[in-house]
C-alpha cells in the first residue's frame, strides 16, 4: 500500500556557517548528516566544514512504500541545493 503522499522538506542544506538541521535530528538526516550540519552551522564551532545537503531518511522509506519511486518535491528542491552549491562554491555541477 502506498504512503500518503506529502510535500515536505526532503533535503537539508548546510555551508557558508549556516545549516538546515542539527545534531538533534539523528532520526531525520541520520548519524552522519546531523552531525555534518552541526559541524557547519553551530555559531560556536564554526568548522570549515565544504558546503553540502542531506537527503532525509524518509526518501528510503518512500522509496521502498511507492513502487521505487520519489516524492515530485524531490527532484525541485534537489536542484536548489545544488544552486545553493554553486553559489558558495563558485563551481558549476554536472
Amino acid at each position: 500500500m502506498a504512503t500518503k503522499k506529502r510535500t515536505g522538506k526532503y533535503i537539508y542544506f548546510f555551508g557558508g556557517g549556516k545549516a538546515d538541521g542539527n545534531e538533534s535530528m539523528k532520526n531525520l538526516l541520520g548519524g552522519k548528516g546531523a552531525n555534518l550540519a552541526e559541524m557547519a552551522g553551530h555559531p560556536k564551532l564554526r568548522l570549515p566544514v565544504p558546503p553540502g545537503f542531506t537527503v532525509t531518511t524518509e526518501i528510503c522509506t518512500w522509496f521502498y512504500k511507492n513502487k521505487k519511486t520519489y516524492p515530485k518535491a524531490l527532484p525541485v528542491q534537489l536542484k536548489e541545493a545544488l544552486s545553493k552549491m554553486e553559489k558558495l562554491t563558485k563551481k558549476i555541477w554536472g
